[in-house]
């Protein structure tokens, strides 16, 4: 084997399957948790914060800024390439400090203007590391899941929901425990998983991110001595309020992660529910209640050519293992910190957009899945005829409501382990119960397909995806 280009960064010698095979099912993270999208967000906060201390008046070192600066400033932010970058890892080399590096970078770059260069100073002013950071992943996670994560989870709640209304009337024999029970519709079983999709994209939509920005301990130690009649609770909490984060007041050096950990717990609550739904779609699949559409070209199996297997499913269960891994193991670690702090959670932390690309192959694996799936009805039909005795429970139900003894245990008796019971026995039993003739009547016209009670109206009266009516 010639190994000697292996050393080149390409999906083709990535470690990572996230940089390799799903090279481009990820490419929509790549700007925000690369190493570029946290050097990038960094640089965004400290210039915000040079801005910030310019437009407070009783900061009079720091003049307020011209338009030019003004504009300086953000080209710098705007036009922040990946050369600049390398530049700033190329500074790292020496200072062995990452957010330091970015300080220096700037400082560079104001020395350029004149109005600039005299503020040289006031960058990274009175701030910690921890205050550009915990701001820069907050960012992270906004931005991920505003313009990446939301959409597509909307996307399958959508198709899920045009599954309930398409399929409300359907009827289906449902299970427990994996053994024939009463019949549902396919629309209704839809219609459970839309449910808890919306009240769980719901959750991480309400969900707060918080930024800090209070110093060495969180105490506006250097500030006060600095300028002791600056308010700066107030400044730093309308800092973080324009980059659109919730303030975060009590801490120690680091933000304490808590909201992180309630990130990561909504992923993994909304992976797990796609995962019951990749699990039953597998299963449904595997019964014949649902054909794949044939792709041209595809193979199923390398030796059996008549395979069409739901590799989608599949693969979205094996990807949403390994985020719900990933994504628990830093839903417990984060919080954790050693007195005012200790370094184990910057190393964790720069491995959330693993777990939040994890989820996205998973759920893009999903949606895939979903977009081949034909009902066989005629299947569901004829399975439902084969099935009158599951009516049973109808049967001793309606017993129960005359007063007549052991409705139970009699249907028990007629139907349990008993798969020869057809609809000629059936009928033949409910003749002869001492039941009004309506009642009876009732039973008679009833058949398992139309045996579903309310599922029919609840799938047709789930509410549409706001999405969807805008």
């Amino acid at each position: 084997m010639n190994t000697n280009n292996l050393h080149l960064l390409s999906p083709l010698t990535a470690l990572s399957p996230l940089d390799g095979r799903y090279a481009k099912k990820t490419d929509a993270l790549r700007g925000i948790f690369s190493e570029f999208g946290l050097i990038h967000r960094r640089l965004r906060i400290e210039i915000r914060w040079l801005e910030q201390l310019a437009s407070q008046s009783n900061i009079q070192e720091v003049a307020q800024l011209t338009t030019d600066a003004i504009q300086y400033l953000h080209r710098i932010c705007d036009d922040f390439s990946l050369e600049d970058a390398e530049y700033i890892k190329e500074i790292e080399t020496t200072t062995n400090h990452d957010v330091k590096a970015v300080e220096y970078f700037l400082k560079e770059r104001l020395n350029n203007n004149q109005e600039l260069a005299e503020l040289s100073e006031f960058v990274h002013f009175a701030c910690t590391s921890e205050d550009i950071n915990n701001l820069a992943y907050a960012l992270m996670l906004n931005d991920s899941r505003n313009i990446v994560l939301l959409p597509i989870a909307r996307e399958i709640e959508n198709t899920l929901h045009d599954f309930t209304v398409k399929y409300a009337e359907q009827p289906m024999l449902a299970r427990t425990h994996g053994q024939p029970a009463s019949p549902t519709t396919v629309g209704k079983e839809f219609g459970n998983f839309v449910s808890r999709l919306r009240t769980a994209i719901e959750s991480i939509e309400r969900l707060k991110l918080l930024g800090k920005f209070n110093g060495a301990v969180g105490n506006f130690n250097a500030h006060y001595i600095a300028y002791p009649e600056v308010d700066w609770p107030s400044v730093s909490k309308s800092f973080v309020e324009a980059l659109e984060l919730d303030y975060q007041s009590m801490t120690t050096q680091i933000e304490p992660h808590d909201n992180i950990a309630n990130f990561c717990h909504e992923l993994i609550r909304i992976n797990t529910i796609l995962l019951d739904l990749d699990r039953d779609l597998w299963g449904y699949i595997s019964l014949g209640y649902f054909d794949q559409k044939l792709v041209d070209n595809e193979i199923g199996s390398s030796t059996m050519p008549h395979k069409i297997n739901p590799i989608d499913f599949e693969n979205s269960e094996g990807n949403i293992g390994l985020a719900n891994a990933v994504l628990g193991h830093l839903a417990e670690k984060l919080p954790v910190s050693r007195w005012q702090r200790d370094l184990s959670d910057s190393t964790a932390m720069r491995s959330l957009g693993v777990g939040i690309a994890y989820s996205l192959i998973a759920w893009r694996s999903t949606l895939k899945g979903l977009s081949k799936l034909e009902l066989n009805s005629s299947l569901l039909n004829e399975e439902l005829e084969q099935s009158w005795i599951i009516l049973g429970e109808a049967i001793q139900t309606v017993m129960r409501r005359y007063g007549i003894n052991n409705a139970y245990e009699q249907l028990k008796n007629l139907t349990r382990g008993n798969d020869s019971v057809t609809k000629e026995r059936l009928h033949s039993f409910i003749q002869e119960l001492p039941i009004p003739n309506d009642a009876r009547e009732r039973l008679i016209d009833l058949t398992p397909h139309l045996y579903t009670g309310n599922a029919a109206k609840t799938a047709k009266n789930l509410i549409a995806p706001t999405s969807k009516n805008s």
